[in-house]
């Protein structure tokens, strides 16, 4: 029986990709935006002997590079609260799924009412942050073609992960490998402002998984 076939939406430097072909056999292709993470990504699949089961392209989500139907699956990960037409990468992600092909997506989204507290590792500033709301994935998700079927939030879990990294790095500094190589200085402060919101019930993060109808 052949391998499924996988596409990481907004791959970064692609822990999750070789995570699932390592781990689970699947055979992924990811892609991002930033020229500089795919560049980084192919070299420690590289390194890590992946090559043969993890390929990165350099593209925008909202117009990829692929033929229609060529995955089984597709996951996006901390990625959609950077894009601002979600309807429309709902849209290019169902085009590019085989029919009844699953999508997952994992992101902060807005659970209460208050303001978001800048900086955040997803953006600096508001300009460049498009969190939405549960409902409003949903809604674009209903509207490009799939059927949720699931949904979970994550709350306590991001807050105990928050917690146990940022108890680590006070007690014995930044790991060699870690968040702080691309967020840089602000790491601790751009986990504080997430973490305080998750408490505060201003965002958590979401589970979803749905099916292209």
């Amino acid at each position: 029986m052949p391998r499924a076939e996988d596409a990481d939406v907004g791959s970064g430097i692609g822990g999750p990709a070789r995570y699932f072909a390592a781990e689970q056999g699947c055979l992924v292709t990811g892609i991002d935006l930033t020229e500089e993470f795919v560049s980084v990504a192919r070299s420690l699949t590289h390194r890590t002997k992946l090559d043969h089961a993890v390929e990165f392209r350099q593209g925008s989500a909202l117009a990829m590079p692929f033929e229609n139907a060529s995955f089984d699956r597709a996951y996006t990960i901390h990625v959609c609260m950077n894009i601002a037409d979600k309807l429309g990468l709902f849209r290019e992600v169902r085009r590019v799924l085989k029919p009844d092909g699953i999508f997952a997506i994992f992101d902060l989204m807005r659970t209460g009412e208050g303001p978001i507290h800048y900086p955040v590792p997803w953006a600096p500033t508001e300009e460049t942050s498009f969190v939405a709301r549960v409902s409003d994935y949903r809604d674009a998700l209903a509207a490009a073609g799939f059927r949720v079927t699931a949904e979970r939030r994550r709350g306590a879990f991001a807050l105990e992960f928050t917690q146990r990294m940022m108890a680590r790095v006070t007690q014995g500094g930044p790991p060699m490998l870690g968040l702080h190589l691309l967020m840089g200085e602000q790491t601790k402060l751009l986990l504080s402002n997430v973490q305080t919101m998750i408490q505060e019930g201003i965002l958590e993060p979401v589970e979803l998984i749905a099916r292209a109808a």
